[in-house]
Order: C-alpha cells, then structure tokens, then sequence
C-alpha cells in the first residue's frame, strides 16, 4: 500500500474508533493522559499493521493488529467465554519521567 492509502486508512481507523468504539476510544485517552502522546504513536502503528502494538474491539468492530506473541490461547479462550464488551491491547510505552521500578 503507498504512503497515501496508508494514511488515509489509518484516518478512517482512527474515525472508526471516534465514532463507533467509545469504550477503546476513552481506553486510549485515558491512557493518554497518564503517559503521555507516546501512546497515540503506539496506536497508530498498531493501525498501520504493527503487530504487538494495539489491538481493539467493541461492537463487533475491530481495529489494529493482533498481538502474536503475548496473547495466549487460554487469555483468548476467557475473553471469548466470558465476553468483554470491548478489549483493548496496547504495548508498553516509555514513559518519559520513569526513573526504574517502584
């Protein structure tokens, strides 16, 4: 895909979140907001097919891409058997004002 359809399908994603996902949509601002715009960044490469970077559902609607290596087939099996009105999945970011573990 060339630099522009990429753009413009992570623009329709990231509407689609807006305006259909308000679970994953508040997930993602209020993570935001306690690490800051990094978190965005790790958003929208999960939108550009990142894999292990953001992975959302809600509504039947899915965005970003699976995470391949830390998702195990007992973690999927639970969310399937006991529902979840959405889930979201975001990788670890760097935190600009971490000074190492508490």
């Amino acid at each position: 895909m060339d630099a522009e359809k990429q753009k413009a399908e992570e623009g329709r994603q990231i509407k689609l979140i807006r305006d259909s996902l308000p679970g994953v949509h508040q997930a993602i601002r209020e993570r935001a907001a306690v690490e800051g715009n990094d978190v965005y960044a790790t958003v929208r490469r999960g939108l550009r097919g990142e894999p292990d970077c953001f992975y959302a559902f809600e509504g039947g609607r899915i965005v970003g891409t699976p995470f391949a290596t830390t998702v195990t087939a007992d973690l999927a099996a639970q969310i399937v058997q006991f529902g979840a009105t959405f889930l979201f999945m975001l990788a670890p970011t760097a935190r600009k004002d971490a000074h190492g573990p508490d």
